[in-house]
């Protein structure tokens, strides 16, 4: 349990409600995998925008539940933000891709979703 994330933070956001941390833990399943696979899309189309927008979104959860590649996130959602035409982010999307999909299965075992 708890080793491709951190629950610290959530249970300290749910004040120690199991019930609440387990309905954040469903909302991670829910949308991470999801934002994830759009965001890998949008940086092989070099969609900027959605690139950026997917990345964003991720920003919060990806903090909450401590996957360990919020910086590699922010390079990621900076090269759609500020359109770094040339550039290659795919070290640091791979990083966080990996670290979604670890953290999903994990997350699905330690929860029984």
């Amino acid at each position: 349990m708890e080793q491709h994330y951190k629950l610290y933070r959530v249970k300290e956001l749910a004040d120690n409600d199991m019930d609440f941390v387990k309905s954040l833990a469903e909302a991670f399943l829910e949308e991470v995998p999801v934002d994830a696979e759009r965001l890998k899309n949008a940086v092989a189309e070099e969609d900027y925008f959605n690139a950026y927008q997917a990345a964003h979104k991720m920003k919060p959860t990806v903090d909450l539940f401590e996957l360990g590649v919020l910086q590699d996130l922010i390079v990621v959602q900076d090269w759609g933000k500020f359109e770094k035409v040339g550039e290659d982010c795919s070290i640091e999307l791979q990083r966080v891709l990996a670290a979604v999909e670890l953290a999903t299965a994990e997350i699905k075992r330690d929860f029984n979703l």
